[in-house]
């Protein structure tokens, strides 16, 4: 990705969907842009990568409609997969809306860490915005997200395994009932079951796409822990500014007091 300028700021529409129309994000990156500070790379990427989990989110979400549907048409049917997509698009549905709580956390936590940096460039000046990230307490929720995710890719892998499976099972039982027929009518038997086709594919298509969000999710969570990490290493160095200003303010410390006046001993009774 190539690096944003410091004049740049997210107008992405997910993210203005998102963050950007909060008023103390955008007093923040204005802030930012004001005092050319580095850190505004790495919090444009961060924006980014919320912005396009929000997306994803929404696209996750669509999919638990498609579930709906193909459950009904085989409830209709009476195939013996409904039970399992049954139980799938309740497992489904209660992940994903973890998955929207661990991100509106998170995007609460930005919020409020953009807002703590504005009232400290209010108060301290621009020596707030020498280590910005101590102002967003972030990483606990991309962390929590992070998991969440992971809990919900995991559960995909089981329902396309076990819709795989029931798909097996329902077609080696028609190659049972076929061959029943055929030995009747004293044909050969057939050896091997219908490998599962476009019904099964279809069944699993859902789960692969909600997989597939929620795979892209977790790339964008931890590249926002990744820019987040970057922000704490700088902070972290020391700033040659700073280092400069530090030597500067002992010097006329240093000055001041040599040619500060001396102050005479007053002369005692005894001494005169």
């Amino acid at each position: 990705m190539a690096e944003a300028t410091a004049t740049e700021a997210p107008t992405t529409p997910a993210a203005s969907k998102l963050i950007i129309e909060n008023i103390d994000v955008q007093e923040f990156f204005k802030l930012l842009r004001d005092n050319n500070s580095p850190s505004i790379n790495e919090m444009i990427d961060i924006v980014r990568q919320m912005s396009a989990m929000e997306k994803y989110m929404e696209a996750a979400t669509n999919q638990i409609a498609t579930m709906q549907l193909q459950l009904a048409e085989m409830e209709a049917k009476n195939h013996p997969v409904q039970t399992a997509l049954s139980n799938a698009i309740v497992t489904t549905q209660a992940q994903v809306s973890n998955i929207q709580d661990k991100l509106t956390e998170l995007k609460n936590n930005f919020i409020a860490g953009c807002k703590n940096t504005v009232d400290a460039f209010k108060e301290k000046g621009i020596a707030a915005l020498n280590n910005v990230a101590q102002f967003f307490n972030i990483k606990p929720s991309l962390d929590n997200l992070c998991n969440e995710l992971n809990k919900g890719i995991q559960q995909d892998n089981k329902t396309i395994a076990k819709i795989e499976t029931i798909s097996t099972e329902y077609h080696e039982t028609g190659l049972h009932l076929k061959n029943i027929g055929r030995a009747i009518l004293g044909k050969e038997l057939l050896q091997e079951a219908k490998p599962n086709g476009n019904l099964s594919k279809a069944l699993t298509a859902p789960y692969r796409a909600d997989r597939k969000c929620l795979s892209a999710m977790k790339n964008c969570a931890e590249k926002a822990i990744s820019s987040l990490s970057r922000l704490e290493e700088r902070a972290a160095k020391p700033s040659i500014t700073g280092t400069i200003q530090k030597y500067a303010d002992q010097i006329e410390k240093q000055q001041a007091k040599k040619e500060a006046p001396t102050m005479e001993k007053p002369v005692t009774h005894a001494e005169r």
